[in-house]
């Protein structure tokens, strides 16, 4: 891995700008890589669009802006109609059917997993979804440990919350093995 670009979208309250955070910081306090994040709000900050792009480089990063993901995460339909199109050919679409449905083919693998439903199954909050599809990412991607973004919660999260995003997070890197 010389360089990954991210591109995590979705709704405002879905948690895409916290998940890419907590990627980000994985990556720099113990991964040794060097990292970027930025983000970017629609018109109204809960339920509006929101887009949050990280890149992830063993070497220097010049530009923290994403033009051609090699992974595209898409959490609601406005967000694939949106940037479906821009996806690196031979880069990686996750979406959640709960929320996407596919309709256009892209030069990608696309991948559609249950995130929202397991969650909903397993733990019972939706608080929680962004963490599972960190851990789908992870899964995927191989670009950090998990053990390393469960240092970043630790450090993030309260403890009340701590042991359901732990679960969350590994039900979404048991998800990336189908």
């Amino acid at each position: 891995m010389e360089r990954t670009r991210f591109v995590f979208s979705g709704a405002g309250g879905q948690g895409v700008i916290t998940a890419a955070i907590v990627l980000a910081e994985a990556a720099v306090l113990f991964e040794n890589l060097t990292a970027v994040q930025t983000q970017s709000y629609g018109a109204a900050a809960r339920g509006g669009a929101t887009r949050s792009d990280v890149i992830i480089s063993k070497g220097p990063i010049n530009y923290p802006k994403v033009i051609q993901p090699n992974v595209l995460v898409c959490l609601t339909q406005e967000a694939y109609n949106k940037f479906f199109s821009i996806i690196r050919p031979g880069g990686l679409l996750l979406t959640d059917p709960h929320f996407v449905t596919t309709q256009r083919k892209v030069d990608a693998v696309q991948k559609e997993l249950p995130m929202y439903k397991t969650v909903m199954e397993h733990i019972g909050k939706p608080i929680v979804f962004n963490i599972c599809m960190l851990g789908t990412v992870i899964g995927l991607t191989g670009i950090v440990k998990i053990d390393s973004v469960l240092k970043v919660l630790e450090k993030r999260i309260p403890p009340d919350f701590l042991a359901m995003n732990r679960k969350a997070l590994e039900l979404g890197f048991e998800l990336a093995g189908q």
